[in-house]
């Protein structure tokens, strides 16, 4: 039963990392815990890929050479579309009409606001090459806002601005206006809370877990959960490991698919299943015992039926609630 499920489910894994420079041909099997020959085998019918840049220097040297990896990783992404078997998608219908016609779905997005530059021109420009959401920060504090995990060695304080910087604050109005979907993944608790408040419309955590499982910095506590699901959002539990489960006294014993849909109980409970999603962070750190790569994500499928979840609620956390709050974000922007 769970298989049948899964085949007719539209399955969307909405954060995959991919190497820079010099990325391998994803059209064929390479050594990444994602490329589309996995996504068959596995069933896995929608990826978003990510352009992704790490926090540096913000002098302007190092800001300029991040826009540009952002932009070029952006015009990458899009190359991985062929236009039949497997489609460019950026926006919630395009992503329906690519598993209605049986192609794999190709999505982009950018990891880190830092690789703005100080410009908030480049929000449409990043919208424009297709890109569907924009993480506000990564690991350490950046002109927009403060992060999860400051960094020392480029000297972080726990805080830098409180939360959004008057700059973070212009740039989530701006991603309204062009329906850019907020990604508060890595964001200081207080620069989440405030971008929900801020927000006209619902923001993701887009590759994050409850911290009320696991202790963990970059893991989601019960009342930003609640916020969530008071603003429409999403919080999108993902596959790693340090996320999911501490590690016990006297050894690592890697988490597993039931953990991780252990953490997918605790947040259904806790704000309902139209605020709950799934994500892999596969190739940026994600892959677990049961799902360690994109080949094997019927697990996924097969573990949350086995709880209970009927095919409803499954396509729901594959990806119904993720269309929903994208076309939210889009709509709003486009009345």
């Amino acid at each position: 039963m769970s298989d049948t499920i899964h085949a007719a489910t539209l399955t969307l894994d909405t954060h995959i990392d991919i190497r820079w420079p010099e990325p391998p041909d994803a059209t064929g099997e390479t050594d990444r815990r994602v490329d589309f020959p996995k996504m068959l085998r596995g069933g896995l019918k929608a990826a978003v890929f990510i352009a992704y840049t790490q926090q540096g220097r913000r002098d302007a040297d190092s800001l300029a050479a991040s826009a540009a990896r952002a932009e070029a990783m952006l015009r990458h992404i899009r190359t991985r579309a062929n236009g039949t078997t497997r489609h460019f998608c950026a926006t919630a219908t395009e992503l329906e009409a690519a598993h209605a016609a049986g192609a794999l779905a190709v999505l982009s997005a950018v990891e880190n606001g830092n690789a703005l530059a100080g410009d908030l021109a480049r929000l449409t420009l990043w919208r424009d090459l297709g890109a569907i959401y924009l993480t506000l920060t990564h690991d350490g504090h950046n002109d927009l806002a403060d992060a999860a995990r400051p960094k020392a060695d480029l000297g972080d304080g726990a805080s830098e601005h409180g939360g959004l910087s008057a700059f973070g604050r212009d740039a989530i109005r701006e991603m309204n206006r062009i329906g850019l979907l907020i990604d508060v993944s890595h964001s200081a608790k207080s620069t989440m809370m405030q971008a929900a408040e801020l927000s006209r419309v619902p923001i993701a955590a887009t590759h994050s877990c409850c911290r009320a499982l696991c202790d963990h910095p970059r893991n989601l506590d019960d009342e930003q959960l609640d916020m969530l699901r008071a603003t429409g959002g999403l919080v999108q539990i993902t596959a790693l490991d340090a996320f999911i489960r501490a590690a016990p006294l006297g050894g690592k014993s890697p988490a597993t698919v039931k953990d991780m849909v252990d953490h997918v109980d605790h947040a259904v409970r806790r704000i309902g299943i139209d605020h709950v999603g799934l994500s892999s962070d596969f190739d940026g750190g994600g892959g677990i015992p049961g799902w360690a790569d994109a080949s094997q994500t019927m697990n996924v499928t097969a573990e949350l039926h086995a709880r209970g979840y009927g095919a409803r609620e499954i396509d729901l956390l594959w990806s119904g609630n993720f269309r929903r709050v994208l076309r939210q974000v889009q709509r709003a922007a486009a009345a």
